[in-house]
């Protein structure tokens, strides 16, 4: 499973301090472009994938939504305002994703059943809202405890599927993560997949694939455009956002041509999900 999460390049985390919510309406949105490279890349290997998106672009770019949609891909909401879950209120949070919801199945007129926590921050009260929202999965657990914004959901505990968790009425399809000796390395993309020799890598997907059978990958549909602003915000911030972007795109062709040589499918989140509720 291939997923993208589609946010613009003012609106990550990293950059936050740079450009709070009340100045995004003045930024110039590259969004629909580098999304397109995604949507290319795809089609030019016949992959249908999953794309997690934020309501606030769902709004200013319907037709790239619906672009997404006509090409065969799976629509899943990643929240409307990218701030991250664990710092809203319950009440605030219910209303994020309520609103993001309904902007995203306006546009498609389809029911919107995935959801992804923007900096995979999440915990169980909160999927508990989503459930009540109408979601039927969640795609935010990434057990990588080094990292200081990854939510904690304490409460996956037995798999019904390698990777796969029922939790709080929804099912779980966490990002995965592979020891290596006494050392836990992130394997599922992002910055990580740009920071990380290719060889390492594509070595850690293998190992996921072997012992899950299944293998979830994210990347931003930013991570696409290396002609993006350059901003400073601090050594570790501007390193994590701006590190080897122009090697996403090669990097990702050679990573989709390994993938096919396993012999294995490829399949949206929705897709994956009905088949393990099936066989479980």
């Amino acid at each position: 499973m291939l997923t993208f999460d589609v946010e613009d390049w003012f609106q990550t985390e990293n950059l936050r301090p740079a450009f709070p919510v009340e100045s995004w309406d003045r930024m110039p949105r590259r969004v629909a472009a580098s999304t397109r490279v995604v949507l290319d890349l795809l089609a030019s290997n016949g992959i249908r994938s999953t794309f997690f998106i934020l309501g606030w672009v769902a709004e200013r770019e319907p037709d790239l939504i619906r672009a997404i949609a006509a090409a065969g891909h799976e629509i899943a909401s990643h929240g409307y305002s990218h701030v991250m879950p664990m710092q809203q209120t319950t009440a605030e949070f219910q209303a994020d994703v309520r609103r993001s919801r309904a902007v995203l199945e306006t546009i498609m007129g389809s029911a919107v059943t995935g959801y992804r926590a923007p900096s995979f921050s999440i915990d169980e009260t909160r999927l508990a809202i989503l459930r009540d929202a109408g979601f039927i999965y969640d795609s935010s657990r990434h057990p990588f405890g080094a990292h200081e914004r990854y939510g904690r959901l304490r409460e996956c505990t037995v798999p019904v599927f390698p990777g796969v968790y029922r939790l709080r009425g929804l099912v779980e399809v966490e990002l995965p993560v592979e020891r290596v000796g006494p050392i836990l390395l992130p394997a599922s993309g992002g910055g990580y997949f740009r920071l990380y020799p290719e060889r390492l890598f594509r070595q850690l997907v293998r190992r996921v694939i072997a012992r899950q059978r299944q293998y979830t990958m994210y990347l931003h549909s930013w991570e696409f455009d290396a002609g993006q602003p350059r901003i400073s915000v601090g050594l570790t911030r501007t390193f994590r956002h701006y590190n080897n972007l122009s090697r996403t795109l090669p990097r990702m062709m050679k990573l989709i041509e390994m993938l096919r040589a396993t012999g294995g499918r490829f399949l949206t989140v929705g897709e994956f999900v009905a088949e393990v509720a099936a066989s479980s």
